[in-house]
């Protein structure tokens, strides 16, 4: 697959990775890049960059008929809460601001440095959780999961994005406000 990764941070770097890795052809592009030429060449784009730079993303390229991936949580500037909660998510945003894409709500539970670690935890794979309202992007979203050695799980509609993003913030809380190191993860047990 043809996979853009917009978001040059640890997070852009790991899934660049591991995507390349499985035999994806994949680019990254910075914000500073030419944005719309990246965006073109690919069949599915990974927002790999923090919420708040999701308008001037949309803004500068065609995201039409593309699957794209947001993998943020919104949070706060000082890592105190989330911007967005409950009655609406990041992913539900960001598929207002790109009305012709189908938006996958994906990989915002991983932290960045399980790329480089195998992505598994005491031998299990780490899960994805994989939130779309358009089955075929959900199905490709989750064929990329397991191509990257990742358990995906069918979270439902987009709309369950606003539980999937406190979720990431749980997870940021356990691992660098709690102290359990970035080396956890949440998993469902049975799924």
């Amino acid at each position: 697959m043809k996979i853009t990764i917009i978001g040059a941070g640890n997070i852009g770097r790991g899934l660049a990775g591991v995507l390349s890795t499985a035999g994806h052809d994949v680019v990254t592009a910075d914000q500073g890049d030419d944005l719309a030429a990246a965006v073109e060449r690919a069949e599915t784009v990974i927002l790999a960059t923090p919420y708040g730079a999701a308008a001037s993303i949309a803004a500068a390229a065609d995201f039409d008929g593309k699957i794209v991936i947001d993998v943020s949580n919104p949070i706060t500037e000082d890592f105190s809460g989330l911007q967005l909660g409950f009655d609406t998510s990041a992913a539900e945003e960001i598929a207002k601001l790109l009305p012709g894409a189908s938006v996958v709500k994906a990989f915002n539970t991983i932290f960045a440095g399980h790329y480089a670690e195998g992505l598994k935890i005491e031998g299990r794979a780490l899960q994805a959780l994989v939130a779309s309202d358009d089955a075929a992007a959900k199905a490709a979203v989750t064929r990329l999961a397991t191509d990257i050695g990742l358990m995906p799980i069918d979270a439902g509609p987009l709309k369950n994005a606003r539980y999937l993003e406190p979720l990431g913030f749980m997870n940021i809380q356990f691992g660098f406000v709690l102290g359990l190191g970035g080396g956890v993860a949440p998993h469902w047990l049975g799924a």
